[in-house]
């Protein structure tokens, strides 16, 4: 089983930059949503990263070789490959039918099923405040999701629909994450997220639609090309977190990416009200947004043995 390397500092940097990344993603893919079809967009976002990080590891003389390759979990590069990729289609799927604050706060039970996963799988153990924090989290999501159903005047249906495929996404991004961390055993995280980029671009090449790319005005086009470089950016830096820190350490950061989305939101609505309307959460969803900031905290707060 992978080990963590003990930098805490580094691994908790580079936690926090994804945790901003992933909180203002949800804008950017609710806008792309206006002028692209979901598969599309999951494709230029895959392919782009591919791409860019070959160019990168091939400047820098690392690609991995064809004895690194050998000695890889191919298992683990195939189910890792096909479980982000459904968790792209599920997220992106639920977002089109709900909202990103809504996207933001459920993914986040992603972060929760992989924390248990390393609890079960890699033997990482919590402590009582840990427990407690588990709770708290689960209390805020229950608290957020029944505060938003409470005030959604139409189309609840939808929206409990939608709702449940990003909740799908969340238990397929715990499979591909744990699957993620012990490839590190084989693999640097850089050589798993080149094949996990392409295999996922693969995968959706027969379902993307790359002329509609072509006809998206410049601010549009801008808008999707930070969704493929936040998706870069953030899974690397995810990725290589891992490796230094516990899944379950991880996994508590993860979860303020809520509050970022939820400031993200309404700062946009205000100054660009064209591109994100204004998005209803009362006092009682933003109460339940800081029980899940709140849980956090208490997890990471304390070390896991």
């Amino acid at each position: 089983m992978h080990h963590s390397s003990g930098r805490w500092g580094l691994g908790l940097a580079l936690s926090l930059l994804t945790v901003f990344l992933w909180g203002i993603l949800p804008i950017a893919l609710k806008v792309s949503l206006q002028v692209l079809d979901v598969y599309t967009i999951i494709w230029f976002r895959f392919l782009v990263s591919f791409l860019v990080l070959a160019v990168f590891l091939s400047v820098r003389g690392k690609l991995p070789n064809s004895q690194q390759l050998r000695s890889s979990s191919g298992k683990l590069l195939a189910i890792a490959t096909l479980f982000l990729g459904l968790n792209y289609l599920f997220f992106m799927q639920g977002l089109a039918l709900t909202s990103p604050a809504n996207a933001e706060v459920l993914i986040q039970l992603a972060p929760l099923l992989l924390s248990l996963g390393g609890l079960i799988i890699f033997k990482e153990r919590y402590t009582s405040v840990q427990w407690l924090g588990i709770s708290i989290l689960t209390s805020g999501y229950i608290v957020f999701f029944r505060d938003q159903l409470t005030n959604l005047i139409t189309a609840q249906n939808t929206y409990i629909f939608g709702s449940g495929l990003i909740i799908l996404g969340a238990a397929t991004w715990a499979i591909y994450a744990l699957c993620q961390k012990q490839l590190l055993h084989f693999l640097s995280s850089s050589h798993i997220m080149l094949i996990i980029y392409g295999g996922c671009a693969l995968l959706f090449t027969p379902l993307a639609q790359p002329g509609t790319i072509l006809t998206l005005s410049s601010s549009y086009f801008m808008v999707l090309l930070f969704c493929a470089f936040n998706t870069l950016i953030a899974y690397g830096a995810f990725a290589e977190s891992l490796a230094h820190l516990p899944a379950s350490k991880v996994s508590a950061v993860l979860a303020l990416a809520p509050i970022i989305t939820l400031i993200s939101v309404m700062t946009t609505s205000v100054f660009l009200p064209s591109l994100i309307p204004w998005e209803e959460v009362t006092i009682i969803g933003i109460i339940g947004a800081l029980l899940v900031v709140t849980g956090s905290v208490a997890i990471a707060s304390q070390k896991a043995n």
